[in-house]
């Protein structure tokens, strides 16, 4: 029997899932890793954390497929979360950790950029948002704060490509995680000359741009014995994890969106060619040269969910950690007894600054219309509420961008919770389909690998792997309170924007 591995690499975690020719998984291991918030709008990873999860992660998963000497690991594919941003010396020593997606320090840098009408010609080039997510805003930061790690800096690498430095000796980046930096043009698929006119780097300072089809094969010994597996073992770069997000739900057709919501989320959709929001409010990434994907992502998705179950439900955190079951399902049920609308209780999710729709870093969390009634029960179903009505926000500008949406496919962790489906098919009013296999970015990286090696010609043959578990048909019951509430949201979240700043920075000033 023949396997191949797919690895998505996440925020938190790392995840290592081996499938076998029909593609269906046979064994599976995850890995987590802190991201550090050591001071306000810090969010970064430890290298050496990642990459021994990685180990850790192909190495549970192969002893746990018990492979006999006939079995072969054809090829091992990743998904990468986007965005983030390494620096080395010239000896590749490196100078910082793994600056995250999630790290706003760059943002008075962003705004600067944005004000000076650069960001926008340089938006209309690369399809990366202004924003402090991309490596483009982290390095004019590291430039203007931190001179000396800026003036040392030889190469930059994201995490991705940092795993396959270490494991090959590597110097690479796919195209996918490259139309993410902010500094790569998607129509001549090269390094933007203005973009690092801005930024003072040269070419020479980042990777070599390759496809998502090309593979290393030559792995130190060393690594590949903890793996256990052959030192000449394909390893395919793929993608990001976003485009390989619709690629994984089979939402890659015009018109079919696919929205995601782990610890952040997104809404996208595919075309053959890129487009760009004269408005800048959504990104265009590559998947491969002939699909690219067009979204707005969110900052603030289940991790906003997490910051519920931590702060506002300890006792069902016990209670689930003594039962053997997941906090989460109690907490749904508590939030399934308050009516759609929350009884007039809206939540702004910005606890982590956002990106689409409002592309404010300084963006921040709130709940609106409370009053004598609302229970905390009541406030955890408008956390709900209020994550999908800001992936709403983002789906009626994608619409001005690419036109209608014909249909949802819905993956991440929120597609484990029918509550949350039905809530995104009654506030959208679409039904919402939510496919067989859950690990959809591991099996699109297996796909691309497939391709990498010839066993398939098109990447469109994942159709024949995603099965429909569900679809959830929206509820017109719950239509009115949704119709009310949808346009209060919006509009609540243009006024407060006027004071985002202000109180972000009475944050930064007063924070421990």
């Amino acid at each position: 029997m023949n396997y191949m591995i797919g690895v998505d690499l996440g925020t938190t975690s790392t995840k290592a899932v081996l499938f076998d020719e029909k593609n269906q998984v046979v064994s599976s291991s995850n890995n987590g890793y802190k991201l550090y918030r050591d001071i306000p709008d810090m969010a970064e990873e430890d290298l050496d954390e990642i990459f021994e999860a990685l180990l850790e992660s192909l190495r549970e998963v192969v002893q746990g497929a018990k492979l006999t000497t006939d079995d072969k690991i054809e090829a091992v594919s990743f998904s990468s979360a986007m965005h983030s941003l390494i620096a080395f010396d010239k000896n590749w020593q490196p100078l910082t950790r793994v600056i995250t997606w999630a790290d706003t320090r760059a943002v008075n840098f962003t705004e600067e950029l944005k004000k000076s009408g650069l960001g926008q010609e340089i938006y209309q080039k690369t399809g990366t948002p202004i924003h402090p997510m991309a490596p483009l805003s982290k390095i004019l930061w590291l430039k203007s704060e931190h001179e000396d790690i800026y003036n040392n800096a030889a190469h930059y690498l994201g995490i991705k490509e940092y795993l396959f430095h270490r494991l090959f000796g590597s110097n690479k980046m796919d195209i996918s995680l490259a139309s993410g930096t902010g500094l790569f043009n998607i129509f001549n698929l090269d390094w933007d000359e203005q973009a690092l006119a801005v930024t003072g780097l040269t070419k020479e300072q980042l990777p070599e741009t390759v496809q998502p089809y090309d593979y290393e094969n030559s792995m130190n010994e060393e690594y590949a014995n903890v793996i256990g597996i052959p030192s000449d073992t394909p390893f395919v770069y793929g993608a990001g994890d976003g485009p390989l997000s619709n690629l994984g739900v089979n939402a890659i057709q015009p018109g079919v969106a696919a929205i995601t919501i782990g610890t952040s989320g997104a809404i996208r959709v595919v075309s053959d060619k890129p487009v760009i929001d004269l408005k800048g409010r959504t990104f265009t990434y590559a998947l491969d040269r002939e699909h690219w994907v067009i979204g707005g992502p969110v900052n603030n998705g289940g991790d906003v969910f997490r910051w519920a179950r931590d702060n506002m439900f300890d006792a069902e955190k016990s209670t689930a950690a003594l039962l053997g079951t997941d906090a989460y399902d109690l907490m749904t049920k508590i939030a399934a007894r308050v009516p759609a609308g929350s009884e007039g209780l809206i939540f702004h999710p910005y606890l982590g600054g956002e990106r689409a729709p409002i592309w404010d870093a300084n963006a921040r969390g709130s709940f609106f219309g409370l009053n004598h009634g609302h229970t905390r029960a009541h406030m955890l179903r408008s956390v709900l509420e209020g994550i999908t009505f800001n992936v709403y926000m983002v789906s009626l500008a994608l619409e001005e961008v690419v036109g209608d949406l014909k249909s949802i496919q819905a993956t991440g962790g929120f597609a484990r919770s029918p509550l949350w489906r039905q809530m995104f098919a009654d506030i959208f009013e679409q039904p919402v389909t939510v496919p067989e296999a859950f690990e959809s970015g591991a099996l699109a990286a297996v796909i691309m690998a497939q391709k990498a090696l010839g066993k398939i010609e098109k990447i469109e043959t994942i159709e024949k792997y995603v099965g429909n578990a569900n679809t959830y048909q929206p509820l017109p019951e719950n239509f009115e309170a949704y119709r009310e509430l949808a346009p209060i949201f919006i509009r609540l979240s243009r006024q407060l924007q006027t004071e985002y700043e202000n109180i972000a920075n009475y944050q930064r000033k007063h924070s421990k």
